[in-house]
Order: C-alpha cells, then structure tokens, then sequence
C-alpha cells in the first residue's frame, strides 16, 4: 500500500490567505507546496512550524491528505479544495479568476 501524501497548510496572520509549507517558507499555491510520503516527516514539518505560529506569521498549521494527479497536488477533501481554489463567493477573485486551479468537484 502506498504512504499517504500530506501537505501542511495555514493562515497567514496579516491578511487571512491560505499559505502551504515548503520547506521553512510558505508558499501561495498549493503547487509549489512541499509533499510529504513520509508520516515522520510530516510530523517534523508541523513541528517546526510552530515557530511560524510563535513569530505570528501564521495560525492554525495542519496536515491534510493529497494526491498526484497529471503530476500536480490535488486536495481530497472538499474543504481543502475550496481552500485551496480560494473564495467560493466570487469566482472573478483571488485563485479562481487566475484560472490556475479547477473548482469542479
């Protein structure tokens, strides 16, 4: 069976936009995100990024399961996909009106 792919995310404090973890930065796009195969590594990452949460970069980290598709990260749960594709409100902003992500479900 193969690992389950996570991906961390948060929420930047100065503005509220969803950030995904690469490495020790924090990236926009779910993209350019850092997968993790590996539970421990995962774990490590969630970890360090407690360090974001002290210096009041970012809020609430978490891990969530992805997957590869077509060789791009792809969410699996609902609400990470909304997340990710940005307001669900008005589709002329943010992620969706760049056209760089699929809202169908």
């Amino acid at each position: 069976m193969a690992a389950a792919l996570q991906v961390l995310t948060a929420n930047r404090l100065r503005d509220g936009a969803v950030v995904y973890g690469r490495g020790r930065e924090w990236v926009e796009a779910l993209a350019d995100a850092e997968m993790f195969a590996d539970k421990d590594a995962a774990e490590a990452a969630l970890k360090v990024a407690a360090e974001s949460v002290a210096a009041r970069q970012v809020v609430n980290p978490y891990l969530f399961p992805v997957k590869e598709a077509d060789g791009a990260i792809a969410p699996i749960e609902e609400r990470e996909i909304v997340r990710a594709a940005g307001p669900s409100v008005r589709t002329d902003l943010g992620k969706q009106a760049s056209g760089a992500f699929d809202v169908s479900i």
